[in-house]
């Protein structure tokens, strides 16, 4: 029987924050924001590690204290605000494969920001990567229909998309979907080889709107809140 996958949780979380002053380590429900992806990440059962990539000594004791593994501080070259996610990623990678000699087969990226994902979402996605043989699996969540936007020009509205009918009924139309940044879990061949986290074979990982809460103000917080102390009362 050939050997499962060995599968790596990478979680990015850097210590400067734009919007919200240390946004990784902001209370959320009485934890730091980041405890809620670790603890998420840790009830998986399709992952052998859960990785945290910061360039912080503060949220990586954190996040230690929480479950998760901390072997380096990152460059901070990678901790500003134009890095990419891909370096940080490959970063880990050839900083485990030449530290650890641990070669991942799948890369699990899990932002902090999204703290209402769970377990059984990771789960999902992976199972979707392996069964479907797709490079890449991404979370979605529905978005509203394109033909619903609307540009001011002058304080003139017109339609966004110039094509779009005048009249027409929501049930008509096909669903849409947006990346909702909970989730992405890709081989690690398609970012060492395509220097990309998307592979030719890209598949969704559909989930619902009140687990796809992307934290980038503080009404998000609010919000993210006021789901997870509902959440609470119905356990």
């Amino acid at each position: 029987m050939a050997n499962p996958p060995r599968v790596l949780a990478l979680i990015p979380a850097r210590g400067g924050s734009k919007g919200i002053p240390r946004k990784n380590i902001v209370p959320l429900a009485g934890k730091p924001l980041i405890a809620h992806t670790i603890t998420a990440a840790r009830q998986a059962s399709c992952l052998d590690r859960v990785v945290v990539s910061t360039d912080d000594g503060e949220i990586a004791a954190i996040a230690s204290s929480w479950g998760a593994e901390v072997p380096f501080l990152r460059p901070t070259e990678l901790a500003s605000d134009t890095a990419s996610g891909l370096s940080v990623a490959r970063h880990a990678l050839a900083w485990l494969a030449e530290q650890q000699s641990y070669v991942p087969d799948v890369l699990v990226e899990l932002q902090p920001v999204a703290p209402l994902r769970l377990g059984e979402d990771i789960d999902g996605a992976v199972r979707l990567l392996l069964a479907s043989g797709a490079d890449t699996v991404v979370g979605l969540v529905e978005a509203e229909h394109p033909y619903y936007l609307r540009t001011l020009d002058g304080g003139v509205v017109a339609p966004f998309l110039p094509d779009a009918p005048e009249v027409f009924r929501r049930q008509d139309l096909p669903p849409v979907y947006r990346l909702n940044g909970a989730l992405l879990a890709t081989r690690t061949t398609v970012l060492r080889e395509q220097h990309s986290f998307y592979g030719e074979k890209t598949r969704g990982y559909v989930m619902p709107a009140e687990r796809s809460i992307d934290i980038d103000t503080l009404l998000d917080l609010r919000i993210a809140e006021a789901l997870l102390r509902e959440t609470t009362h119905e356990h």
